[in-house]
């Protein structure tokens, strides 16, 4: 199983596992409901499917690696009490609550969530002492005495034992209250994640021509040698740092994420090369549409690799465009939903226009402080309910001494301007978008780069959103033409399956 159908199981999964009756209880109590067990090699995506998972669902999620912890942490250290049995006097040890579940409580109070994911990762790696907790532990729910909150679901994750020595194997009754799920590498599905994630085009672009680069572990003379989904994505948030202090990016420091010496060699050349071809092909002037005509031609004259590269360039320059058109559009939604909410509270006559939009604001900030402690918001939409934050505050100042209705149109006329700039920064990208197909069109006459194009562009998150809203004639026109093609490939397909001679 790739791990965006992992994802989706997990949240059936949760679905269910949160499902009450008519009384309120959960229809499966929690000593029932069995941990989902993540299966596969490592930096395939299991810990970031969590975070995604916590972010879509609205619940609290708390990770731990189990590797770092110790009998003590996880069972409680003891301590004596003392009792009486049938009038005999007596010492008994009990425990501290565990350090991991002492920190749901703590999570809940904090942020007022009740529900969420308890993540415990590499399950199956566990030092000797702490083995038969952690297996008391998933058939229970229970370190010590105490157990995980109502309403908290226990995911795990491992990796098989061919690739970590201190694996260790469950027996029958173990494996028979987990839920297993086994994940392996899909370079396709990471790179619709990858899209959405931002990830430098230069490597997707790599990884397109070099889609046995995605995913190795192997061990050779020197040792084991190893690229993950994990390797990728960090080296690409390094190189996009690299590239803003205006640091090298070379060989030595591709290799520090990429620790197979082949793969890492293959990809700093790769990046010079890419980086060469950016200035060479004048990408910013094909966005612009002043690109001169010998760009054309070295275009309809160079290899293939090269024509993937160029492609990879065209889709980096229009995906950052229109990823900061689409973040601004998911910004406005949530900041109109304030702006409705301020219209309303202004029409109880008591309320004072100042101080109401300044409850909405303080709101607003403990909104965001609350998921950024039980990590339910995403980075992304963190940094869009900062925007949300900053102009709640100018629209604070602006209403500061006016009445109910001037209040209100303070507040219209700065969320307006905020529509119309975004508005004209999309059309200007629109621009860009049909100044991309119209130099494909002339640098790829045969077309197949053309459709390549316009798939990657459909797999694009951003591309896709911006274009659902905006539109783009050039894009109909030719994903029109793509779904003619694949129609053709399918029809081709059924007819050599077909025996005539049958």
């Amino acid at each position: 199983m790739n791990i965006k159908d992992a994802k989706e199981q997990i949240k059936k999964s949760i679905v269910a596992y949160f499902t009450k009756d008519e009384l309120g209880n959960y229809i499966i109590p929690i000593e029932k409901q069995r941990p989902v067990f993540l299966m596969g090699p490592p930096g395939i995506g299991k810990t970031a499917i969590m975070e995604q998972i916590a972010s879509e669902m609205g619940v609290g999620i708390l990770s731990y690696s189990m590797t770092h912890h110790t009998r003590q942490s996880a069972m409680g250290l003891p301590f004596i009490v003392h009792k009486n049995y049938d009038g005999v006097e007596c010492d008994v040890s009990e425990y501290t609550m565990s350090e991991i579940i002492s920190a749901i409580y703590d999570l809940m109070e904090k942020t007022g969530v009740k529900e969420g994911i308890l993540f415990l990762d590499e399950i199956n790696c566990v030092s000797e002492t702490l083995a038969p907790i952690m297996l008391q532990f998933l058939q229970y729910k229970v370190f010590g005495k105490h157990k995980v909150p109502a309403g908290w679901i226990v995911v795990t994750a491992g990796n098989p034992p061919e690739y970590n020595n201190s694996v260790r194997d469950y027996d029958i009754v173990t494996w028979d209250r987990l839920k297993r799920i086994d994940v392996e590498p899909d370079f396709e599905v990471w790179k619709e994640y990858a899209y959405k994630a931002k990830v430098h085009e230069a490597i997707i672009s790599f990884l397109e021509i070099k889609k046995d680069c995605f995913y190795i572990v192997e061990t050779t003379v020197d040792g084991k040698s190893f690229v993950t989904a994990r390797g990728w994505e960090d080296l690409s948030q390094m190189i996009k740092l690299f590239e803003m202090h205006g640091f090298d990016v070379d060989e030595e420091l591709v290799s520090q994420y990429l620790q197979n010496k082949k793969v890492a060699k293959q990809f700093a050349q790769y990046y010079d090369l890419y980086n060469r071809y950016k200035s060479d092909y004048q990408i910013q002037g094909i966005m612009e549409g002043t690109y001169s005509d010998s760009i054309v031609e070295r275009a309809s004259r160079a290899k293939f690799d090269e024509k993937i590269t160029v492609i990879g360039l065209l889709l980096d320059a229009i995906t950052e465009r229109t990823a900061a058109v689409v973040d601004e559009d998911l910004m406005l939604a949530e900041l109109m939903k304030e702006v409705k909410a301020y219209k309303n509270n202004l029409a109880d006559w008591e309320a004072v226009p100042y101080s109401t939009l300044e409850t909405i604001l303080e709101n607003k900030k403990a909104e965001l402080a609350a998921g950024t402690k039980a990590g339910n918001i995403s980075a992304d939409r963190q940094k869009r309910m900062l925007r949300v934050v900053s102009a709640l505050e100018k629209m604070l100042e602006a209403v500061d001494g006016e009445d109910r209705d001037g209040a209100y149109e303070k507040c219209r006329v700065i969320f307006n301007n905020l529509v119309l700039e975004n508005k004209q920064r999309a059309a200007k990208r629109g621009e860009c978008m049909t100044n991309m197909f119209r130099f494909a069109d002339r640098a790829f006459p045969e077309g197949h780069e053309i459709l390549m194009l316009v798939t990657e562009l459909t797999s694009s998150y951003y591309c896709v959103q911006f274009i659902s809203k905006y539109g783009n004639d050039e894009y109909y026109k030719h994903n029109k033409d793509l779904l003619f093609y694949e129609r053709d490939l399918e029809i081709n397909s059924v007819l050599e399956d077909i025996d005539l001679d049958g």
